[in-house]
């Protein structure tokens, strides 16, 4: 992955973060109720959303690479959220994928685009043949949408995540290059 790949779907733009997004990925991320349920404590300060970013832009050059993308509505142009996949091994061809949206653009199938649009790619362009997730028992939405999009619930593993100062279980899901009905 020499450049940056964008992906555009019929309302979204996913494309790389940059320090100008900052302040729209502070509020996404200093929101506790949207963030309740993304595996780590909500932003407190700006300057996290500015080092949030670098982090992502840094895993595409780790041993255990992967991408971050900016979800953008295409008709605003407003940052909205971010998706991506992380922890990505080569040798086994699988990696994790993880997303969070503002609550204000929650509700209106995006995410599931963004998701849709970013499985697609993976599977095309990162030789995978699963996908992995990590979802909190309680979090209904990401639930339903990953089964929707195919991924299959393998078990919880207790106490795995650890967030705003609780130990959490996880619900794993995976889904296989041959089960994904949308390539």
């Amino acid at each position: 992955m020499s450049e940056f790949p964008i992906v555009k779907t019929e309302r979204l733009t996913l494309r790389a973060l940059t320090q100008q997004d900052a302040a729209a990925l502070f509020a996404i991320h200093g929101d506790a109720e949207a963030m309740r349920w993304f595996g780590t404590d909500p932003l407190t300060e700006p300057r996290q959303a500015e080092q949030l970013i670098e982090v992502f832009a840094s895993w595409r050059t780790s041993p255990n690479p992967g991408i971050r993308w900016g979800i953008e509505n295409t008709a605003t142009a407003e940052l909205i959220g971010t998706c991506g996949f992380f922890k990505w091994n080569r040798a086994w061809r699988s990696c994790a994928i993880s997303f969070e949206m503002a609550q204000s653009a929650q509700g209106r199938g995006l995410m599931k685009e963004a998701v849709y649009a970013a499985v697609r790619w993976a599977f095309q362009h990162m030789e995978l043949n699963r996908i992995e997730a990590l979802v909190h028992p309680d979090n209904a939405r990401s639930l339903n949408l990953l089964e929707k999009a195919g991924f299959v619930r393998e078990g919880t593993l207790r106490q795995a995540g650890y967030w705003n100062g609780v130990h959490q279980d996880l619900v794993q899901l995976s889904l296989l290059r041959t089960e994904c009905e949308y390539l």
